[in-house]
């Protein structure tokens, strides 16, 4: 089994470090990520400019562009074949409800689903980051799981896991995406040549944590796992545009 590992916050962050030794048991692990943190990237692709592949001391490989800029390098230049697996992570941080729309996380893993390959996004919720072998062990579970089944079809899951040791998870949750607040305003400030400068906000606080969602289970320090689709098409709008068009 290959699978192919990236991230978000850089080759050098923490979280891919224990995710690519735990996988390592199990797997043939290749490590492409950014060359530095891209957190809130989305799915956006670099086209002004090219790529540069390099490999670090760790033998991980960095990449000048974004987390979809890795995968899209990897899976159509850079490996041989397809690996079985595409893995993001592990975030510093949640991913969660309408975070998942700017997550450059969930958008290595989104970039993997959509050129084949069953893909998982896997975020540690708390910025502190004490039990990074904690969603590693998650991970591990849940890629023995998928490929004991007969059949794999790509897939794209959205995995959040508490920060708290592996014998304090309380287990796991099939969930649906949460809902925040909007955003807190920008802050204003200046620099030191006396320009004004913005600065984005917190994002919002969670306005449907309701039971079944991702935000939900992670407060019962459950395990989230949410499957993601990609079609954003409105179809209960799609009866009302034809109506007023015609």
């Amino acid at each position: 089994m290959r699978i192919l590992l990236s991230n978000d916050d850089g080759y050098f962050a923490p979280g891919l470090a224990v995710l690519a030794k735990t996988l390592s048991t199990i797997a043939d692990v290749v490590v492409v990520a950014p060359e530095r943190d891209r957190s809130g990237a989305s799915n956006s692709l670099t086209l002004d400019r090219p790529l540069m592949l390099r490999q670090a001391d760790s033998g991980f490989y960095y990449v000048n562009g974004t987390p979809t800029d890795c995968v899209h390098l990897a899976v159509t230049g850079m490996l041989e074949t397809l690996p079985d697996m595409v893995i993001s992570g592990i975030n510093h941080g949640a991913n969660m409800g309408d975070d998942t729309v700017y997550s450059g996380t969930v958008a290595a893993a989104t970039e993997g689903y959509l050129l084949g390959v069953p893909a998982i996004a896997v975020s540690l919720t708390n910025h502190s980051g004490g039990h990074f072998e904690t969603a590693a062990q998650v991970v591990l579970g849940l890629v023995e799981r998928i490929f004991s089944q007969s059949v794999l079809s790509p897939m794209l899951l959205n995995v959040n896991v508490p920060d708290v040791p592996y014998s304090a998870l309380n287990g796991q949750k099939i969930t649906r995406l949460g809902r925040r607040h909007k955003a807190e305003p920008v802050v204003k400030s200046t620099n030191p040549r006396g320009q004004t400068v913005y600065w984005v906000g917190a994002a919002g606080s969670a306005q449907d944590a309701s039971e079944g969602t991702d935000f939900y289970a992670i407060a019962q320090q459950q395990v989230s796992i949410t499957p993601l689709q990609i079609d954003l098409t409105h179809y209960q709008q799609m009866e009302a545009l034809r109506t007023w068009l015609l």
